[in-house]
């Protein structure tokens, strides 16, 4: 059966017409400036193909969700997602043949890129029973498959630009059509652009841009020139599902509209100029007062003044009073708390800092610390981690299920925990290298692989890069950071 999606008119006044099993089939690239009507194309190409096909759109500025409502669309807005979940998803649509679109709103570049990678993934992981024709509409696909190196991590790039070559190369024996519109093909990677047998191109002004818009139609260099005075709405079409030879299509209206729309010029207010300034300084005193300035720091006094004052300062203590009898509990919290303060602590040893800690207690009067080695070991973890007291009663549990970590690891532990236990963002990589005792973030990531891969802990990482710790034999969460 051949489906013809109407698309609006040709340059002679009839219909433009696409072949819809042909598009499927061959694919479609669409170019065009911003303004040019890309988005506009994309809506009337979904909007007509509702009924006959299933549609997955990838959006990264969240304009087509509002397909949901007359056409049936499942909305999922990404950023309340982990990277499994968005996978999920993409295996669950293609399961039930489900039109969605999927909105990368609110996610920065990389967390844009994170998520089509794991969205397109899924989608071609699909087992073989759930390979039905679908539509695979990408827009801005210039932000997933860049001609360059983007700004974003290299394992993130590289995994996004796969998902979107396995898309374009492979994807139609797996009942995908790759749909993708860019602003601009030289920012669009040429293997993915390659893919596509179908072309659709709008106004555009850069002559690198004009160039490869012509060779790709077909046309000479000279004609390229037409591309630039091209309307808004108008595009240059050719390929297998539109026509043999470049051909121009003036699209159509579209039923639904985006939640953002172009800048329309609205009358400024009439209001006298006494009037608006006054509405500007309105709330000023409500406005909180400026910091105060710091306290300037007292000079030097002179030597004889400082012997003067020493003078008037009453005796010190006699040895023997240092002696008595004092809080061995408040020394020891002391003594931990200047070491934790202390930054050259953190490349010692344990053995090293256990000896700095029974000086210190000596020095505060306390004759003989409570504390063996392997005590002060669990309890300098704990210090470390901002815990110097309770540890026998409101931590005791934490500390119990501590045990199931090394003495070395036992601090990152209860970062978390207290964490978790004060409903406070999840520790940074760099708290938890410090607790670990080491300056290397690469060392504190694999503190949470071990205690992840032995059940101690379940991490959990948005799309934000935000991540949450959950520790489930005690039952506590951390609440997300940023990364």
């Amino acid at each position: 059966m051949t489906i013809k999606v109407d698309m609006g008119f040709d340059g002679a006044g009839g219909p433009a017409l696409v072949d819809l099993e042909e598009l499927l089939a061959t694919r479609l690239l669409v170019q065009g400036n911003s303004g040019s009507g890309k988005s506009h194309l994309l809506r009337r190409l979904l909007e007509r193909s509702a009924g006959q096909v299933q549609q997955i759109i990838i959006d990264p500025e969240g304009d087509f969700v509002t397909l949901s409502g007359p056409h049936g669309h499942v909305a999922i807005e990404a950023v309340d997602y982990s990277a499994p979940e968005i996978a999920h998803f993409a295996r669950r649509c293609r399961e039930h043949r489900t039109s969605v679109v999927l909105s990368l709103e609110g996610l920065e570049m990389e967390g844009q890129m994170r998520c089509a990678a794991s969205f397109l993934s899924g989608l071609f992981d699909a087992p073989r029973e759930h390979w039905f024709p679908a539509l695979v509409v990408v827009d801005e696909a210039q932000i997933f498959a860049p001609a360059a190196g983007a700004e974003v991590s290299e394992e993130v790039r590289r995994a996004s630009l796969g998902a979107m070559t396995n898309l374009m190369s492979r994807g139609r024996k797996r009942g995908l059509a790759g749909i993708i519109a860019t602003q601009r093909l030289a920012k669009l990677s040429k293997n993915v652009a390659a893919e596509a047998s179908n072309f659709l191109m709008g106004r555009t002004f850069l002559d690198i841009d004009m160039a490869r818009a012509a060779d790709l139609l077909g046309m000479e260099r000279r004609q390229a020139e037409s591309i630039r005075d091209l309307a808004r709405g108008t595009f240059l079409g050719l390929g297998p599902a539109i026509a043999r030879r470049p051909v121009m299509l003036k699209i159509g209206p579209v039923e639904t509209s985006a939640r953002s729309s172009s800048p329309v010029l609205v009358p400024l207010p009439d209001a006298p100029s006494p009037d608006m300034r006054q509405f500007l300084f309105a709330g000023m005193d409500e406005l909180p007062l400026p910091a105060p300035a710091p306290t300037p720091v007292p000079r030097q006094a002179a030597a004889a003044a400082v012997l003067e004052e020493l003078a008037r300062l009453p005796a010190a203590p006699a040895a023997e009073e240092l002696l008595d009898p004092v809080d061995a509990e408040a020394v020891m919290v002391a003594a931990l708390r200047a070491i934790v303060d202390d930054d050259e602590a953190t490349g010692k040893t344990t053995a090293v800092l256990f000896q700095d800690f029974q000086v210190r207690c000596r020095m505060l009067g306390l004759r003989q610390a409570l504390l063996d080695l392997a005590g002060f070991t669990r309890r300098f973890a704990a210090a470390r981690a901002g815990i110097f007291e309770g540890l026998d009663d409101e931590w005791a549990q934490a500390i119990e299920a501590g045990r199931k970590v090394p003495d070395d690891m036992l601090g990152a532990f209860l970062l978390i925990a207290r964490a978790a236990s004060e409903n406070r963002p999840c520790p940074s990589d760099q708290e938890l290298a410090q607790v670990y005792g080491t300056s290397s973030l690469g060392r504190a990531r694999r503190v949470l692989t071990y205690m992840e891969e032995r059940d101690i802990i379940v991490a959990r990482t948005d799309l934000s890069g935000r991540r949450s710790i959950t520790i489930p034999e005690l039952g506590w969460t951390t609440l997300p950071t940023e990364p």
